[in-house]
């Protein structure tokens, strides 16, 4: 993602606001350097034009062997190369048991067979 963006990008959050891509670099870095075996599904809600909205589900564990559930939605706005222009994204992080986890394929791209979010009922 942080590719995608062009220069002037704003990427925002509730909690923070992020402009250019250093700043998202930077940001990402510091977010995926704690969020650690972090698996992700995304499903497009609806697109037009230069503008895609998605919800997602990941689930993720910090260094002390807590496990999360993070979802929630995205809303993204391309300029006309392609690069983002705007993210907005309200996200939610669940505390969830190892026990409850819905994601265990190996580290890397979700396997075409693995149910959906809307088959898992998240």
């Amino acid at each position: 993602m942080s590719r995608s963006p062009t220069p002037p990008t704003a990427a925002g959050a509730i909690a923070r606001s992020l402009e250019g891509r250093s700043a998202i670099e930077a940001f990402l870095t510091r977010k995926w350097s704690r969020e650690l075996d972090y698996r992700l599904i995304k499903e497009v809600w609806t697109f037009r034009e230069n503008r895609i909205a998605v919800r997602f589900a990941y689930e993720w564990h910090d260094d002390s062997g807590n496990w999360f559930r993070s979802y929630g939605n995205e809303n993204w706005e391309f300029d006309e190369r392609g690069l983002m222009r705007l993210r907005l994204a309200s996200i939610n992080d669940l505390p969830i048991n190892e026990s409850e986890r819905k994601y265990h394929w190996p580290l890397g791209r979700r396997p075409d067979d693995h149910p959906s979010l809307s088959e898992l009922r998240l």
